[in-house]
């Protein structure tokens, strides 16, 4: 599947190519268009002949990228040092993320935010799902002629990642979009191989005149990595000296070479809505919109080992072969009524129908464990937005209102924007919601890894404030009370079990950015504090993290005709009881006995654009090998060594 992809986007590509006549994005030079800046003031040019399309005056801004909330950007063809922090495998600033070895992988957790929005517990094997796309993830487009964006970077031995995604209107009205990510790579360690994919389709549709607008999705993903359980405790000293022996991973054994994981799901969702009353004008401005949402998840997460390994204590079956599912449908009624004195209110009714379990009953020293959580349940909520001169304000609020789960969060939040420079922002959030599935019910061919709990909801309260300023800084702050707070850790026997404190937990976070420039150079500071007063030991974060990045960046030869960026990249977080992972489960569980971090990342990267290409070349963690050997991602994994890799992103306009 990803091989034909692969060849249609190419040959697409071609073909866009070849019936060009001259190039299809140019840079509108800075003393004719006065609305340039880093990201505007690119329009779209064409031949004018009679193979392409004639749209003379679609600019950069046309192409528009619309969330399921209807926020609203455009592409964005520039090079900034946003875009060097958001070319990796998830394709979002992994600032607070730290990543296994092998691309693919999962990521360690170094910072956590506790805003909550869900009322419906969440499927298990978390750390398989940061790249797992939810429903928030997938962005619907309007676009005036067909767009391509290919993203290629190389991995780790043996393999690529690639990106292909293309858009099309069809007419004004309706527009669909296909894009499929695909990763394999071999890694350097033994028996760590990924293989990922994720197909994602979406279609965007109003009438003309715009009283009915619909927007679906549907997406396929399966994530495969091989599991090994890390290295050996007894080869950590072979990894920390330097041992030139081990210098090449494949030498050392890891714990096993005979598991694998695989997260696989599908979704199908609709939205749509239907305008009794539209807005008129600018001063009689009314709207009533009356709309459904239906949407529908199947998934699972298999572990399969070809042999038993006492690892993870006693075992039913010589062979481990495991599954857990879960089907989810939700089904929603809303009203929609805005005015221009009120803003805009809206009130939900919301149906679950949840299935979550296995398909065989487990008994353990004469207790049976059940099979299924599923059930039904109703909620109800309502959302608040308005703007009133320079203060924007919005508020949340969702409730269980019956059924076999019970929760509730209200979100609110207030940002005054003094200019365009300046703004203060507030929020609230408190929520209640059922621990996790797997928390819940977890059944294995592991003996330890059966269990059925009843634990309380999750409460959590979080007050945050944030100030936005080019001149000043960024600031973001939130204090977070946790109670009931559920996690994973090992029990007396050394094995791991699901585990739910009654103390409260008192979790507080602040972060600072500041670009500083002197000419053509530019200093990027990211820092992040945090502390934990109650629960230490239970949530465990570095209490200091920092990123900073040197970089020149400046445009060369005649017209302007590419733009450089290069620099120095650097990455350090406190020494703390750092979360190890646990491969049956996909989670990752706490320890209090080894404190890992304390250790630099120097990347050094050179970036260029050249019209409407973004190319990215970096040497990572150049430093690995004269400022110690004692770099990790969790206990036993450790971290990326030195390694050259590039890639791009390409974006054609037809």
């Amino acid at each position: 599947m990803i091989r034909i992809l692969i060849c249609l986007f190419f040959v697409c590509s071609f073909g866009t190519l070849m019936a060009q006549d001259k190039p299809i994005v140019k840079t509108v030079p800075r003393d004719l268009d006065p609305r340039f800046s880093d990201s505007l003031g690119q329009r779209v040019s064409r031949s004018t002949s009679n193979r392409n399309i004639k749209n003379f005056d679609a600019t950069i801004q046309d192409y528009k990228i619309i969330s399921r909330y209807n926020d609203t950007t455009y592409v964005d063809t520039t090079l900034t040092i946003a875009k060097e922090y958001k070319f990796n495998y998830l394709r979002r600033d992994r600032f607070d993320l730290i990543p296994f070895s092998n691309l693919g992988q999962t990521h360690n957790t170094l910072s956590y935010d506790f805003r909550n929005k869900k009322l419906m517990p969440l499927f298990g094997a978390r750390a398989r799902h940061f790249n797992y796309m939810e429903i928030d993830d997938i962005n619907y487009y309007y676009v005036p002629t067909p767009l391509t964006e290919l993203m290629f970077k190389t991995s780790y031995q043996q393999g690529q990642l690639l990106d292909a995604f293309f858009t099309v209107n069809t007419s004004r009205q309706f527009n669909f979009s296909v894009a499929y990510k695909g990763l394999r790579s071999l890694g350097n360690y033994q028996h760590i191989l990924t293989s990922t994919g994720n197909f994602r389709t979406t279609a965007n549709y109003s009438t003309k005149n715009k009283r009915y607008n619909a927007r679906a999705h549907i997406v396929t993903q399966d994530l495969l990595n091989q599991e090994n359980g890390g290295i050996r405790d007894e080869d950590i000293i072979n990894f920390e000296s330097g041992n030139a022996e081990f210098l090449d991973r494949a030498v050392f054994d890891p714990q096993f070479e005979n598991a694998e994981s695989i997260l696989e799901g599908k979704r199908f969702h609709l939205e749509h809505d239907y305008a009794i009353a539209r807005k008129s004008d600018s001063l009689h401005s009314r709207s009533l919109k009356i709309g459904n949402i239906l949407s529908f998840t199947n998934k699972y997460y298999e572990y399969r080992q070809d042999a038993a390994n006492n690892l993870f204590g006693d075992a039913f079956e010589s062979v481990i072969h495991e599954r857990t599912t879960l089907e989810d449908f939700y089904a929603e009624g809303n009203l929609n009524y805005g005015t221009n004195a009120i803003g805009l209110l809206s009130a939900r009714v919301g149906y679950h129908n949840f299935n979550y379990g296995y398909d065989k009953l487990v008994q353990i020293e004469g207790q049976q464990i059940t099979n299924r959580i599923k059930g039904d349940a109703i909620s109800a909520g309502g959302r608040y937005n308005n703007t009133i001169g320079k203060l924007k304000l919005d508020g949340d609020v969702g409730i269980m209102v019956s059924g076999d789960l019970t929760g509730n969060y209200i979100d609110a939040s207030a940002q005054y924007i003094y200019s365009d420079d300046f703004s203060l922002g507030a929020a609230i959030n408190l929520s209640s919601r059922s621990p996790n599935y797997n928390f819940l019910l977890y059944q294995s061919d592991y003996l330890n890894y059966n269990w059925e709990n009843d634990f309380e909801n999750i409460k959590t309260k979080q007050l945050a404030f944030s100030l936005r300023s080019k001149k000043y800084a960024d600031i973001d702050v939130d204090f977070n009370t946790i109670d009931q707070y559920t996690y994973f850790a090992k029990n007396g026997n050394g094995l791991i079990r699901p585990v739910q404190t009654p103390k409260p937990i008192k979790y507080f976070r602040v972060k600072l950015s500041r670009e500083f420039q002197v000419g053509k150079f530019h200093l990027m500071n990211t820092i992040r504090y945090q502390s934990i007063n109650e629960g230490e030991g239970v949530l465990n974060v570095p209490e200091f993290m920092t990123r900073n990045t040197l970089y020149f960046a400046d445009d060369l030869f005649k017209n302007n005709a590419l733009y450089l960026q290069t620099g120095i990249n650097f990455s350090y977080f406190t020494k703390y009881n750092m979360n190890a992972y646990d491969p049956v489960l996909a989670e990752f569980y706490i320890q209090n006995e080894t404190e890992l971090g304390g250790f630099p990342l120097i990347d050094f990267f050179i970036n260029v654009k050249v019209r409407q290409t973004r190319i990215f070349l970096k040497a990572e963690h150049f430093n690995s090998a004269w400022t110690g050997y004692d770099f990790y991602s969790a206990p036993n994994y450790p971290y990326r060594d030195f390694a050259v890799r590039f890639g791009l992103v390409w974006d054609f306009f037809l």
